[in-house]
């Protein structure tokens, strides 16, 4: 299979568990995933469920205790820590609830930390963070740092800086959990809108079943396991 057509993510039998004091504690059972480009795909389930801890594994954030993750048909647990970086900056974009700027940046810098990262040229790397954050909204806030921004505007910035670098899939963990319902609602209609204009695939996951319901598959995880899709 070429990459043109390969699945951007796939876990095989993904298992997790973590130790308690004497206990072991499954997190992950036995999960089968995968994601094609341009894909829209939600993730859902109750609190505790395991969702976060399977977008971390399939973002090479954490590692499983069993089974395995390909980004781009590479196994990720099985590079060294800065090839795993690497393949991180150049496929994947993340966003998270609480939207991670740096308080001491403007929103540009903030934006172009990922190409800066890759060693982009500076001016490059400002010049495409000014462009994104013009596409999200906030061409007029580009100097403005964090503490000056609304909540949905710090959001936003968060994912422009996810997709500056034209990640192949963008990996979000409750981005609109901390939002008033109008504002999800924009961010709901960003993210699909900017879906369907970089072809990147998108993984969400929410407790929104208004956002989750915008995304093209909805996978529901319970007691760590897949139970439906």
């Amino acid at each position: 299979m070429d990459n043109a057509t390969a699945p951007i993510v796939v876990a095989n039998n993904i298992n997790k568990s973590f130790k308690e004091g004497p206990l072991s504690v499954e997190v992950l059972r036995d999960v089968d995933f995968q994601v094609d480009q341009g894909e829209l795909v939600s993730i859902v389930g109750a609190s505790g469920s395991g969702k976060t801890t399977l977008l971390h594994i399939l973002g090479g954030l954490a590692a499983p205790t069993s089974g395995s993750v390909l980004i781009d048909q590479q196994d990720v647990n099985r590079l060294s820590q800065k090839a795993r970086g690497d393949l991180r900056n150049h496929y994947l974009g993340f966003v998270y609830q609480f939207h991670h700027l740096l308080a001491e940046f403007s929103a540009q810098e903030n934006v172009a930390m990922p190409l800066l990262i890759r060693r982009t040229d500076s001016g490059e790397a400002m010049e495409q963070a000014a462009q994104i954050l013009q596409r999200v909204g906030l061409g007029q806030r580009l100097r403005h740092k964090p503490a000056e921004l609304s909540g949905g505007e710090r959001q936003r910035a968060a994912l422009a800086r996810a997709l500056v670098a034209r990640p192949r899939c963008v990996m979000a963990d409750e981005p609109t959990g901390n939002l008033d319902s109008t504002t999800a609602a924009s961010i709901h209609e960003l993210l699909v809108d900017l879906n369907e204009e970089f072809g990147t695939s998108l993984i969400v996951v929410t407790h929104d079943m208004k956002l989750a319901e915008h995304m093209g598959r909805i996978v529901t995880i319970e007691d760590g396991r897949i139970v439906g899709q």
